[in-house]
């Protein structure tokens, strides 16, 4: 099994990076929805959003973690995609990478503008840089339509695998769910 990237695949680094970080992004994007509909005297009404923020603040650092491992692995063939499927894949990942960064640092401003730190699961408190209670509801609009633009944007890239994998039967898909082996050079 490898563990870096290859010609003809990702290797078990990116695929794990790639799984949790996708799993992790419908499940946050599942209890934030869920968030919205706490009332005040629900018991979740602090400790959801709490987790929420701890949890966003993980996949902020898996985030940076995954676009340094990107950076210092190559990226497997594209042999398989015409050239506008190569560019729509690359601007998709790119545009995919720069929503997420943003609705983490969002979310992170959201938290954080009435000057509270985020209390990291409850382990240590991680401080408000910026305060401006006026910008709430401005950065709690641009959260909600960016976790949206994000789930549209993750479910076309699913709907983009699954298709070159029924329709095009080709290796898109494969290459991020087969392990590799030594073999696959």
């Amino acid at each position: 099994m490898l563990y870096r990237n290859t010609k003809s695949g990702y290797g078990l680094i990116a695929q794990i990076l790639h799984w949790v970080m996708a799993l992790s992004i419908f499940a946050m994007f599942g209890l934030g929805y869920w968030i919205r509909t706490l009332t005040y005297t629900s018991p979740y009404y602090q400790s959801a959003p709490n987790m929420h923020q701890s949890i966003g603040l993980v996949l902020l650092l898996l985030l940076v973690i995954r676009f340094g491992w990107k950076m210092v692995n190559i990226n497997p063939a594209t042999d398989d995609l015409s050239r506008v499927e190569d560019i729509g894949s690359s601007a998709m990942h790119w545009v995919l990478y720069a929503l997420l960064f943003a609705v983490m640092v969002v979310g992170y401003l959201i938290a954080t503008l009435d000057g509270r730190a985020i209390p990291f699961f409850d382990l240590v408190d991680i401080p408000s840089l910026y305060t401006d209670r006026g910008l709430e509801k401005l950065a709690g609009l641009l959260h909600w339509v960016l976790a949206y633009a994000i789930i549209a944007l993750a479910g076309l890239h699913g709907l983009a695998a699954l298709w070159h994998h029924f329709i095009k039967r080709d290796r898109v898909l494969l290459r991020m769910i087969a392990p590799l082996k030594n073999t696959d050079k």
